[in-house]
């Protein structure tokens, strides 16, 4: 099966316009994790999405302290070289073997870069990363010019094939810029979390730089069947638990954007997933977006956004609903 596809920035890599997030397949025991998660079932989850044409996998190394890469390894080992998906993945988070639960430290000094795109490589099982990104800006005082010329020195090297950076701002996009272009920017975006779209993603599209963006479903929220009771239901370690978009009065305000939505899916004969993702799909200078799966059900709730068009009347109408709920903060409407 072929999803639609467009090209990774300035780049000739053609990726899916929705790529397969493997933040909760790192499993729990770790600060920011989802809770526990069979190892089995995220493998039929990534294949399922394969075979229904996405063709590139984001992790990070802080994903269950190495395991998701670990996973995804194990993925990849079991195709021929030809048929195996893109891997994007993430540097800058260190974290403390002896207390997991403890949030990483954001370090991005060039010794540590490399490091961590060797440790990565050996789990991941591959010679080349197909982009490496930065996960946060550092907290060490380092310069990002300094940590962004590490990223060139390992693409020169052929250690790594597109550099990125995730969840920066548009002071450090122009100065890691001036250095070397950046290829991708991946930042959270969403119906509830639009902030990106007033400077980040004009940014990345006047300077040809890609935006796949993060957690366009809000982390589950925005789906068909997420329910207050689910949030009764979270593992003690699931992150969600500590977020306000998950506490009241938020969780008010963001089930009704959701429930805003079902006309509009209903029209198109589609789900409610599939809509919040094509919505930040819609936004000029979003090329992909980055959508999380624990099974392969979930999977087919949303893998409809990579062909979804939404109508310029769809899109007024989920403005008139952001409006009308209050949920979340950005601007409302694809200029």
């Amino acid at each position: 099966m072929a999803l639609p596809q467009r090209p990774l920035g300035s780049s000739r890599v053609m990726i899916s316009r929705t790529g397969f997030g493997a933040w909760a397949i790192g499993g729990g025991g770790w600060a920011f994790s989802w809770g526990p998660q069979d190892d089995a079932v995220s493998l039929e989850t990534m294949r399922h999405a394969l075979k229904l044409g996405v063709n590139w996998i984001d992790t990070a190394a802080v994903y269950g302290l190495g395991h998701s890469e670990e996973v995804v390894g194990r993925l990849l080992r079991e195709r021929s070289p030809s048929d195996r998906p893109m891997v994007f993945t993430k540097c800058g988070l260190i974290w403390n073997p002896n207390d997991p639960m403890a949030p990483p430290r954001r370090v991005l000094k060039p010794e540590s870069i490399r490091q961590e795109c060797d440790a990565s490589l050996q789990r991941l099982g591959v010679e080349r990363i197909d982009l490496y990104q930065f996960h946060w800006p550092d907290e060490t005082s380092t310069p990002v010019e300094d940590s962004w010329r590490e990223m060139v020195r390992l693409i020169e090297e052929g250690k790594v094939r597109l550099g990125g950076v995730s969840n920066f701002d548009v002071s450090l996009l122009e100065r890691c810029e001036a250095v070397r272009h950046v290829d991708s920017l991946q930042p959270p975006f969403s119906l509830i979390r639009r902030q990106v779209a007033a400077r980040e993603i004009p940014w990345c599209a006047r300077h040809n730089t890609d935006v796949i963006c993060y957690s366009p479903m809000q982390s589950g929220l925005l789906t068909d069947t997420f329910s207050r009771e689910k949030v009764a239901r979270f593992s003690a370690d699931d992150w969600r638990c500590r977020s306000p978009d998950f506490i009241e009065p938020n969780l008010s305000r963001n089930l009704a954007l959701r429930d805003a939505l079902r006309p509009i899916a209903q029209r198109h004969r589609t789900t409610v997933s599939a809509v919040a993702v094509a919505w930040t799909l819609a936004w000029p200078g979003v090329t992909g977006a980055i959508v999380g799966g624990r099974s392969p059900e979930q999977v087919d709730d949303w893998i409809g956004a990579a062909s979804l068009e939404l109508t310029a009347s769809d899109l007024q109408e989920i403005s008139d609903a952001i409006l009308r709920t209050g949920a979340g903060e950005g601007p409302t409407m694809p200029h």
